[in-house]
């Protein structure tokens, strides 16, 4: 009895594995690099998990609480992944003395071959200054999925 009760919880959590992907993001430039990863489940719409990402923007000062962002679940906006494509938008606001600041992460890539997706990032940088405008970075970028 017990083996069976053995076998049968291996091979559920053998389909749970199976029944999940990844998906990652990678840059580093002369202007920002990061690199973003989670989790995708199969069905139900394929929902991420432990979605986590680092971003350093290169050309901001050391104590500049912009220059380095850690993004969460929370953070990814929205994305979109299908055979031809995959789209993400990841945003954060950043706590600053009496002043609004954040960064969004816009991703839009072209599949390339089976699994590899390649295209261009727009990062936009709101610091409070620069009247009301944002500062935007774009460059290539290269993604994964399985």
């Amino acid at each position: 009895m017990r083996a069976v009760l053995c076998v049968t919880a291996f091979l559920a959590s053998a389909s749970s594995a199976l029944a999940s992907g990844a998906l990652w993001c990678s840059v580093d430039d002369h202007q920002v690099a990061f690199q973003l990863d989670a989790g995708v489940t199969r069905g139900l719409g394929g929902p991420t998990f432990n979605f986590r990402g680092d971003l350093e923007i290169k050309a901001r000062k050391a104590g500049d609480s912009l220059r380095k962002t850690v993004f969460e679940d929370q953070n990814l906006a929205q994305y979109w992944l299908d055979g031809e494509e995959m789209r993400l938008l990841v945003y954060r606001e950043h706590e600053a003395k009496d002043t609004y600041r954040s960064v969004e992460l816009t991703i839009l890539t072209k599949a390339k071959d089976e699994g590899t997706y390649d295209g261009r990032y727009t990062l936009s940088v709101f610091d409070g200054t620069a009247e009301g405008e944002p500062v935007e970075l774009a460059g290539k970028v290269s993604c994964g999925a399985e």
